[in-house]
Parts: C-alpha cells; sequence; structure tokens
C-alpha cells in the first residue's frame, strides 16, 4: 500500500513564509532609515553613477525584458523597446543632463517685508519612499518613477505587480544586482505584500494603478501623513471634429489605442466623431488595423498584436462587449474573443446606450466606442459630466474649436492632433487630476516629486528689530508705511 505525498505546501508552511517575507522587509525597512539619513549630503555625482547603472543594466538585459514580455504578455520586440526600454533610458540621461540644475538652491527675490534677508528653496530628499508599480508597463513604470527617487536622493522599495511574473522577476534580478538593498531593494508577492508595505511609515508613496486602488494607498499615506504621488486613470475621451485630417487621425488613434492591446491608462478610451465624417473615419480606421494586425479572427495569428494580460482580464473585457451588444451596440470590426488564449481582436463599436457599461467603467482593452455628434457643446458637457481623465485628445484644424475644448474641460494631460505622447515629452509634468491622480513626474517634475522644497530665509542685516517690543512712537508709522506699500 503506497503513501501519498502531498507536494502542496502546508498551512504551517505557508504561515511561517509569510512571517520570513515580512520579517525580512521589516529588516529592510529599518536599514533604509540609516541611509535616507546618510543619502541627505549625497552628491549630484554620486546619484548619477546609481542612475547610470540603472541605466545600463536595463541596456544589458534588454532582450531578458522582450523575452519576459512576450511571456507574459505576447509583447513584440520593438513595442516593448518604445514603451518599456526606451522611456527609462530618457528618463535617465535626462536627469544625467540636468540634476546638477535641478538640485541647486533657487534663489527668490525679498518681499518689502523681507528687506535685508536673502530667501532660497533648498531641494531635500523625502528620505525612505515606497514605488507600487502596475501590470502593463511594468519596468517602466517601475524604473522610471525609480530614477527620480535616486535623483531626489532618496531610499526606494519598489512593490511590481504580481499579474506580470516573469518581468517581475527579472526586475528583481537587475535591482539586486545593481543596488544595495540598503538603498533600493524591491519585493514580489500578491496584495498582502503590498498591504504591509502601506502600512509602514514611509516619507513618500508613488502609486501607480487604478482610481479605486490609488484611494486605498491614499487613505494608508494618511495615517503617515505621508505624501503621495498616485499616477491613476480614467476615460480618456478623444475628439475629432469635421475639419481634422482624418487619416492622420485614425492611424495616430488606432495606434495609440491598441498598442498593447488597450491597456494602456493614456490610451484613448473612446472618440467623438462629428457625423459628417463618421464613415470615413471608421473606414480609414479599419484600414489601419487591417494592414496592422489583420481583421477580427485574423489578428490572432498576428506577432504585432500583445495578448490580455490574464484570463480574468479578458473575461472582463469580454463581458463589456458582450453587454454593450446585449444593449444594441453595432459592431463596426473585429469581435473576436479567445479567452484561453487572453486574446480580444481590436474592435470597433457604434450605437452604444449610455446605460451601457463600456462607457461607465474605463475599458483597459481593444475595444473603441464611436460615438457620433453634431455639436462640439454637448460633447464638452459629457466629458465635464464624468469624472476627470488623465488624457484629453482632440483632432481639428479649426482654432475656435480647440480653444474651446482646451477651455472649457479638464484633465491630466492633453494632446492637440496627436496621442498619448505626452508621457514621452520629458519637459512636460505627467500626472492626473482629481480622479485621475494627484502630482506629477517625469524629469524635474519627477524629481520635484520625491523632493522637499525647503524654504531658507537668511539673515544679511535685521531689520526685524524695529518692531521688537516695547514698541516706541515711530514703530506704528512705520507699520502704516509698510501697509500702504505692500
Amino acid at each position: 500500500m503506497s503513501t501519498a505525498v502531498s507536494c502542496l505546501p502546508s498551512a504551517a508552511d505557508a504561515g511561517h513564509a509569510a512571517e520570513a517575507a515580512e520579517a525580512e522587509i521589516r529588516r529592510v525597512f529599518e536599514r533604509q532609515r540609516d541611509s535616507a539619513n546618510r543619502l541627505r549630503t549625497s552628491t549630484c555625482a554620486e546619484r548619477l553613477v546609481k542612475i547610470a547603472r540603472l541605466r545600463d543594466a536595463v541596456l544589458a538585459h534588454r532582450q531578458a525584458i522582450r523575452d519576459a514580455a512576450y511571456q507574459d504578455f505576447r509583447k513584440p520586440p520593438a513595442e516593448v523597446d518604445l514603451t518599456e526600454v526606451l522611456p527609462i533610458v530618457m528618463e535617465a540621461n535626462d536627469a544625467r543632463r540636468h540634476l546638477k540644475k535641478w538640485m541647486k538652491p533657487r534663489g527668490v527675490w525679498p518681499t518689502q517685508m523681507m528687506f535685508g534677508t536673502k530667501g532660497y528653496v533648498q531641494y531635500e530628499p523625502k528620505g525612505r519612499t515606497l514605488i507600487i508599480s502596475p501590470w502593463n508597463y511594468p519596468v517602466n513604470l517601475s524604473f522610471g518613477p525609480l530614477v527620480s527617487a535616486i535623483a531626489a536622493g532618496n531610499t526606494a522599495i519598489l512593490k511590481p505587480s504580481e499579474m506580470t511574473p516573469h518581468l517581475s522577476a527579472l526586475m528583481v534580478k537587475i535591482v539586486r544586482e545593481v543596488f544595495s538593498d540598503d538603498e533600493v531593494a524591491i519585493f514580489e508577492g500578491e496584495s498582502e505584500v503590498s498591504t504591509l508595505l502601506l502600512s509602514l511609515p514611509f516619507d513618500h508613496i508613488f502609486f501607480t494603478g487604478s482610481p479605486a486602488i490609488g484611494k486605498v494607498v491614499m487613505a494608508a499615506a494618511a495615517r503617515h501623513l505621508a505624501s503621495v504621488t498616485l499616477e491613476l486613470g480614467g476615460k480618456s475621451p478623444t475628439i475629432v471634429d469635421e475639419s481634422a485630417d482624418l487619416r492622420l487621425a485614425a492611424q495616430t488613434i488606432a495606434w495609440g489605442k491598441f498598442t498593447n492591446n488597450g491597456q494602456t491608462c493614456i490610451a484613448p478610451d473612446h472618440v467623438y466623431v462629428h457625423a459628417v465624417v463618421k464613415d470615413e473615419f471608421v473606414r480609414l480606421v479599419r484600414q489601419y488595423i487591417a494592414g496592422a494586425y489583420g481583421e477580427g479572427q485574423a489578428a490572432q495569428r498576428s506577432p504585432a498584436l500583445a495578448r490580455m494580460v490574464n484570463a480574468r482580464h479578458t473575461r472582463r473585457i469580454n463581458a463589456l462587449l458582450q453587454d454593450a451588444k446585449t444593449r444594441g451596440a453595432r459592431v463596426l470590426a473585429g469581435d473576436a474573443v479567445d479567452e484561453q488564449d487572453s486574446f480580444i481582436a481590436p474592435t470597433l463599436l457604434t450605437d452604444i446606450p449610455r446605460d451601457a457599461k463600456i462607457m461607465e467603467e474605463e475599458i483597459f482593452g481593444p475595444l473603441l466606442p464611436i460615438i457620433p455628434f453634431t455639436d462640439l457643446d454637448e460633447v464638452i458637457t459629457q466629458i465635464n459630466a464624468s469624472p476627470k481623465p488623465l488624457a484629453l485628445y482632440i483632432w481639428s484644424r479649426t482654432e475656435s474649436s480647440i480653444q474651446a475644448v482646451m477651455k472649457r474641460t479638464s484633465s491630466g494631460g492633453a494632446c492637440i492632433n496627436h496621442a498619448v505622447v505626452q508621457f514621452l515629452h520629458g519637459k512636460l509634468p505627467f500626472g492626473g487630476v482629481n480622479n485621475s491622480g494627484i502630482g506629477s513626474a517625469h524629469g524635474e517634475f519627477g524629481f520635484k516629486a520625491f523632493s522637499h522644497e525647503r524654504a531658507v530665509v537668511r539673515t544679511r542685516f535685521l531689520l526685524a528689530r524695529l518692531f521688537f517690543l516695547p514698541h516706541k512712537r515711530w514703530t506704528q508709522k512705520i507699520i502704516d508705511l509698510m501697509m500702504k506699500l505692500a
């Protein structure tokens, strides 16, 4: 009689593993306390050496990043280079060119009340920082903020998403090759790891993800009064009016939407197209899809189309599609799904009722609702009735229409006659507003996000003694004169 031996860990073993993981996280967090104090006096040169090592390690592992992204997403190599590797190289090189200037104290002119003093803003590290990154662009959205954290002189702990295990494992390898864990550490794991990390008194938390989880992060940060940068999402609208360059608009919107198969926080979520040009716009988008991926089921064989991150996310997107169709939406292209292969074809929809779930939830997949309009004011009203999005795009050659949209709406960022490239513009702040985020990233804005702007006043000659007690008869006259000159 044979005895079966289970290969599954017992509850006791799992409990011991969880305790060991928690102990390790706490050990590293405590180690980083002393390092954070030491790094306050780190020089520009010392920080740049670390940034260069990170950049060089990413480049050295470029093929490994491609391979891991293929295993997690079936992403094509060029897409991995453009969306994961290149942004990190750009971020690192921008810091290497400008960090000395960013670190330099910024002088300010004295006010009349402060005559006789010198004032300046001194940028100092916030201290111990936490970077929680999502699964859609895990390398980019982990190491990009890490460059800013290092540039500002902080320690950092990274928590990548468990939904992309191959890329997360590779990131662990890179971090541990480049850094000592008393300065930069990384921990994998499920939501329990994130919960534990969020219970610790970090000085700053940088989170990229959904608005729902962003609220959880912000509540956790509030317990320690930690500052936060929240890069969230939302239903980013796109407008194409009758004056737009339709071919360029169709190609660019389709490229921005279906890169990473729609799993991009700044991807066009839905498109308002003027009714006069709607049919031609749809034809041109279909033409782009057919040339880039193949239409419908044929796209499943395309090496250029990434997959959904997993079967659960595939089911969620398919549920949005089926709900829209059940409520009367009409499919203009696509409509091919293979949940076991995590495949959904680029799909165009129209005639979508307002109560369809696809019009309420952020899609984060390859479904593109196309909504005809005749009155731009109505479109602006609809946009303003929803939470403020992370991005807004308008395609038009009519300046009055462009200005109407830009002045009467609010979004984290915007493009006029382009899409998604605002993320790559390192001299612009990247971030959301309200529901789509708090704070900014990239370049000098990322440096400032991880820095405390310390106000410093240095006395040259002390005029404040004029107001020391006991007051003289002429004290009030001086105060009155200052009131007039203020």
